[in-house]
């Protein structure tokens, strides 16, 4: 029996396995997270719910249908935190943990999970990357605990409350997981400018890419800073993120200025802007009721939501680097050149083509959960394009629908959670068969565009 299930795995693809991993993570968490320990004293979960919990956990989204606070003791609090490690370092990267515990070798096989996992494109350096990824997130997870665990002792009553937010808070900013375990986000920390802070730069090493975590530690003890070069990915992926930060930030200033920021002073404003701003790349976590926000906020925030974090981050969407060429291809375009040059290099042919793929695919499959969760659910579309967009790009930002959606919209924020976890490129690999290439060609005929 298990030599024929062994057998079965050795005929998948990697995109196939990885997709299994996931599942298998996600069941792992439902167990988990039923368990009689980890709920409070009289509190019930139905399947529906904690399947909906252990999804958002694991695809670090955040979103949720059921109170965190109320539903989960100090055991699932644990718990909790530990399911949002598969989604935020990945499965492979776990596994691969474990796997070098073990003392086992890490073949070809492996290595190509590994590189669908982590969206890389080729195979070399690759455990040496994850044993960076997971060196990096525990160090940013431990010093983010301990910082405001630390500072949490000015708010909280015992030292042992105050350090087990300060934990949760940490890994779940560091994950880009978007729950929270005070029933009120960040709420209650709306003029705690500390916090914000570094709940902001917590988000930000989780969102920006590991591989510019990992570059940037490379310059940092570089022997000469000067002669060091960092890489065409960390170059576009750290500006393309900086500038979606301030656009998103300057966006909410103007639409809001007579608005919600009305009669609040220039700090309060500036934060409010600031924060919101940045947990769009994936946070999920909030100072204020996004509802309060006008029409016009709310739909460019759905907009930063649906671009979401970097590739070979903790969190989803399309993903800045995949926004960024197809702005770049749009602007090339525009001015009669077929290929981009950017930072005296020039963007592969197949890279660009699968920008555009991706953002197809993603406008596609957002646009046909909308139009399922208008029939079966009793809310205005700005509220179904607020989840939709909040559940494909891992966000967990949400106006307050997802406890009162039915089992089926459930569903579909489910799918759109964990299709935007692994990632457009690895679903679409899900289905494909091996590219071969054809002995033959047929004429070719120009077409009428535009």
């Amino acid at each position: 029996m298990w030599t024929k299930f062994i057998g079965i795995l050795n005929k998948l693809t990697p995109a196939q396995l990885i997709v299994i991993f996931y599942f298998i993570a996600v069941s792992v968490s439902v167990i988990l997270l039923t368990l009689p320990v980890a709920h409070n004293p009289g509190v019930e979960v139905n399947f529906i719910d904690a399947l909906f919990t252990a999804v958002s956990a694991v695809s670090v989204t955040g979103l949720s249908v059921v109170s965190i606070a109320d539903t989960f003791s100090v055991t699932g609090v644990f718990l909790l935190a530990f399911v949002l490690q598969f989604g935020g370092i990945g499965v492979m990267a776990l596994g691969t943990f474990i796997w070098l515990v073990m003392g086992r070798k890490i073949g070809l096989r492996e290595r190509k999970l590994i590189m669908i996992d982590q969206n890389q494109t080729n195979l070399s350096g690759l455990v040496s990357l994850l044993k960076h990824i997971l060196i990096i997130m525990l160090v940013v997870e431990a010093c983010g605990a301990l910082i405001l665990g630390t500072y949490f002792l000015n708010y909280f009553p015992t030292w042992q409350e105050a350090y087990l937010h300060g934990f949760f808070a940490s890994v779940s900013a560091t994950t880009n997981g978007g729950f929270d375990i005070t029933g009120a986000s960040l709420v209650p920390f709306a003029n705690d400018y500390f916090v914000q802070f570094i709940t902001m730069l917590l988000i930000t090493l989780g969102a920006i890419g590991f591989p510019v975590l990992i570059e940037v530690k490379d310059f940092l003890f570089s022997k000469e800073m000067k002669r060091y070069r960092f890489s065409l990915f960390t170059k576009l992926t750290t500006l393309t993120f900086l500038m979606l930060i301030v656009f998103g930030m300057l966006m909410i200033l103007i639409l809001e200025f007579n608005h919600f920021f009305h009669g609040k002073s220039w700090h309060q404003t500036f934060f409010y802007a600031l924060f919101q701003s940045v947990t769009t790349r994936s946070g999920g976590l909030s100072t204020m009721d996004i509802g309060q926000f006008t029409d016009s906020t709310l739909l460019v925030i759905c907009g930063l939501m649906f671009i979401g974090a970097s590739p070979s981050s903790v969190g989803g969407g399309i993903r800045t680097t995949t926004f960024a060429l197809n702005i770049l291809f749009l602007f090339h375009f525009a001015r009669g050149k077929k290929n981009i040059k950017l930072f005296k290099r020039e963007i592969h042919h197949d890279d660009v083509t699968k920008s555009l793929v991706v953002t197809m695919m993603a406008i596609l499959l957002c646009f046909s959960s909308m139009v399922i969760l208008s029939i079966t659910e009793p809310f205005s579309l700005l509220e179904i394009l607020f989840e939709v967009c909040s559940a494909f790009g891992t966000t967990g930002l949400s106006m307050g629908i997802t406890p009162y959606m039915s089992d089926i919209g459930k569903i579909i924020i489910m799918i759109l959670m964990f299709i935007g976890r692994i990632g457009i490129l690895s679903f679409l690999f899900l289905i494909s068969k091996k590219a071969v290439d054809p002995n033959y060609h047929y004429p070719k005929e120009r077409l009428i565009i535009g």
